[in-house]
């Protein structure tokens, strides 16, 4: 950033990504404040941490804040997920501020450092945080701060926290080994990134090494053809310097230009350069092998026994062992990943009664997510609830969002959640529920959710309860544990 700059405002700080850069810019010594519609968890976390933020869209309320902005020394940064008429946009804007989109203010950071990044429509998320957990074990043990074994980096992680948490990373979701969706440490020469594709925002990233975890299409909004969207991933492939790592079967759906090796990864499908093989699952744990170019790491198991972790653990696995992660480290490291928050998440377990909670919300994401929950109470009547998220998404794949709900036993619609968008006529989740084959369907507000959902878990016991989305419904959660617990 320029020296001029002693403010950052960021225009939607309550974004995941967002809210990281901004406690990195605090931590780096700038005076920070941002302005959000509504508060969350994430912006009261920020403002317990001594940063200001506005609510609301009155753009009087932001010129006569008490924090002063000047286009002079303010930069500021914004999510494209705020709306160009936004009206405290359009005032900083009129007054003339220099203005970042997230992703280029991000690209300046890791421009500096060898950038570990991870792109794709799924699973970036999770294997992004599992490499940034193996990177930091590693970095841990080169600085001096641990020894190997899995109970010694769990100990001691409040106490690295004070001098490095032995990696840099930018993260999607908050980790649950480290609380938090930045980490931070001077000594490391890697920052772990999530490479965001919607608005073509990883275009302004220059990664070292990426891995690229699936390119069905998704924000058609944006990109317009399924064939522009894969075309935007062979662009950010040609950025890369180092390796990228494809999922097997995309080195034949994308045209890689680039001087970057292409090495490939899978959870099962021997072809490939990082694979898993005899895996097991056995009283909710999964065990595996790891085969890789130079040998095999056997009897891994994975902390998050979720079958798709298995395919996010080789693909980290295999961008750690690539910077001099050690077979101990991956093993240890996998062992002690405790999650994401909001990435199959099980806040009650019971008898009678399991609830989960995961962020999916393509219908590809939907289908692994049913899948994983299939394979750990398969005896169980599994009812999801899903509340669809952007206008333009739930139109663009009504009828898979539709095929894929019908594979539940039953299933609770919410109302769409807008986010970045205006209404589209004839768009709503009713829409999705005429074309949901399943006998058992039900479009609730969010207040009959809550009022209902006890009775309805109770009648159907043993019960498996799925929430999915990506929108607010994550403000729910607490309350439907509370409610299935009692």
């Amino acid at each position: 950033m320029s020296e001029t700059n002693k403010q950052i405002f960021f225009l939607g700080i309550g974004g995941i990504g967002m809210s990281a850069l901004a406690r990195y810019y605090k931590h780096e010594g700038y005076t920070v404040a941002g302005y959000d519609r509504t508060p969350s968890d994430l912006t009261r976390a920020l403002e317990n941490e001594g940063i200001e933020i506005v609510y609301g869209d009155d753009q009087l309320e932001i010129g006569d804040w008490r924090l002063k902005l000047s286009t002079e020394d303010t930069l500021v940064v914004r999510t494209p997920a705020v709306p160009e008429n936004n009206s405290i946009y359009t005032y900083l804007r009129e007054q003339g501020f220099t203005i970042l989109k997230r992703a280029e203010a991000l690209g300046k950071i890791t421009a500096t450092k060898k950038a570990l990044c991870v792109a794709g429509t799924h699973g970036k998320t999770t294997t992004s945080t599992i490499l940034a957990h193996l990177m930091a074990v590693h970095g841990k043990n080169e600085h001096g701060l641990t020894r190997k074994g899995t109970e010694n980096n769990c100990s001691q992680i409040n106490q690295i926290k004070q001098i490095g948490d032995g990696v840099n990373a930018f993260l999607g979701g908050i980790s649950e080994n480290y609380k938090t969706n930045l980490l931070l440490d001077k000594e490391s020469e890697y920052v772990v990134v999530e490479a965001d594709e919607f608005d073509r925002s990883f275009h302004h990233l220059r990664p070292y090494m990426t891995v690229v975890t699936s390119v069905d299409p998704d924000h058609l909004d944006i990109y317009g053809t399924p064939e522009a969207y894969r075309e935007s991933f062979e662009h950010y492939c040609s950025l890369v310097s180092n390796t990228i790592l494809l999922k097997y079967g995309l080195q034949d759906k994308l045209h890689i230009q680039s001087q970057a090796r292409v090495l490939t990864y899978s959870a099962e499908d021997t072809r490939a350069n990082f694979y898993a093989a005899n895996i097991a699952t056995k009283g909710g744990t999964i065990t595996f092998d790891l085969h890789y170019p130079d040998g095999v790491i056997g009897k891994i198991q994975l902390g998050v026994p979720v079958w798709v972790n298995i395919e996010n653990s080789v693909a980290a696995a295999a961008i750690a062992l690539l910077n001099g992660v050690t077979e101990d480290e991956v093993r240890s490291g996998l062992a002690t990943f405790k999650g994401v928050h909001r990435r199959f998440n099980i806040h009650v377990q019971t008898p009678e009664v399991a609830y989960i909670d995961d962020y999916a919300h393509h219908p590809q994401e939907i289908a692994a997510s049913i899948a994983s929950v299939r394979k750990l109470y398969p005896e169980r009547h599994l009812l999801g609830i899903f509340q669809p998220h952007l206008y333009t998404r739930t139109r663009d794949f009504a009828d898979e969002f539709a095929a894929v709900l019908s594979t539940l036993d039953e299933v609770i619609l919410l109302p769409i959640y807008p986010a970045r968008e205006l209404p589209i006529e004839g768009v709503k989740s009713e829409m999705l529920l005429n074309k949901i084959t399943l006998r058992d369907k039900h479009l609730l507000s969010k207040e009959a959710l809550l009022a209902e959902i006890g009775e309805r878990a109770r009648k159907m016991a043993p019960v498996a309860v799925l929430t999915i989305g990506a929108g607010d419904v994550d403000r729910l959660v607490s309350a439907i544990a509370e409610t299935l617990n009692g």
